[in-house]
């Protein structure tokens, strides 16, 4: 049985890590460097790398710090941020990245991920989606959730996927950093929709949350975590040992 991943999330904005609430309100946590060693060293699975406000400031990806997250770990990296172009992906897979997200980029460019995935293959090419409720519709957000593109959620998902997406990161920005649970049914939606991994984001409060999700939603491939996470409330070990207990595959 494939094991389920646990992946912690570096939210970096002007080269620290940072964490906020519904997407607002950010406060400074540490540095990128530091954490992603401590997770590396710690078992996480992966790590992911944001830059925050690449694609809202308008400019490229910071990639000195990223050079030396990915120098610093042993685990599969995926980073994301203002990537607007396959020159982009180049640019970051040189710097040590196994995975490129990609966000606003795609809603700007739709054949982005086409191009990027007969380049570098659909390993290779995540899309993440920033949804959240408008009206009762899962709707599609843009630059760190700010902008509200009007394209329905799962509809959207399943066009990237097709155009050669190998994984979705769903990002919902109603339960994120609310700590209240992950959003399953946002989740069920997608997951019913695609047949690439999906990993879940935004809402983990405690152990008991992953194992929800995991339990309620066995196509789920991963759960992935910020706040939780950076400030020590939830340990990587301690949650993977009582996820094996509740009979959910994972790398111990």
């Amino acid at each position: 049985m494939i094991t389920k991943r646990i992946i912690p999330c570096l939210d970096v904005k002007d080269g620290r890590v940072v964490k906020g609430v519904n997407f607002l309100g950010l406060s400074d946590v540490s540095s990128p460097v530091e954490l992603a060693k401590y997770y590396s060293d710690n078992g996480a699975d992966e790590l992911v790398f944001y830059d925050i406000t690449a694609s809202s400031e308008g400019r490229a990806l910071f990639t000195d710090i990223l050079c030396e997250v990915a120098k610093t770990i042993f685990i599969p990296l995926t980073v994301g941020g203002g990537i607007n172009s396959v020159s982009d992906f180049d640019r970051v897979l040189k710097c040590g990245a196994d995975k490129v997200s990609v966000n606003s980029g795609a809603i700007k460019n739709p054949s982005l991920i086409y191009e990027a995935a007969k380049l570098y293959g659909d390993q290779c090419v995540v899309i993440s989606a920033d949804v959240k409720r408008v009206d009762g519709v899962f709707r599609v957000f843009a630059k760190g959730g700010r902008e509200n593109t009007g394209l329905e959620a799962v509809e959207w998902i399943k066009r990237c996927v097709g155009n050669g997406a190998g994984e979705v990161v769903l990002n919902s920005i109603d339960t994120d950093g609310v700590k209240g649970g992950f959003d399953i049914e946002m989740l069920d939606a997608v997951c019913n929709s695609v047949n690439v991994p999906v990993i879940a984001s935004g809402g983990a409060g405690g152990i008991d949350h992953f194992t929800q999700l995991f339990k309620s939603l066995p196509k789920v491939d991963a759960g992935l975590a910020a706040s939780i996470f950076h400030f020590g409330e939830v340990k990587i070990p301690d949650l993977k040992a009582e996820l094996a207990k509740n009979n959910i595959p994972v790398r111990i």
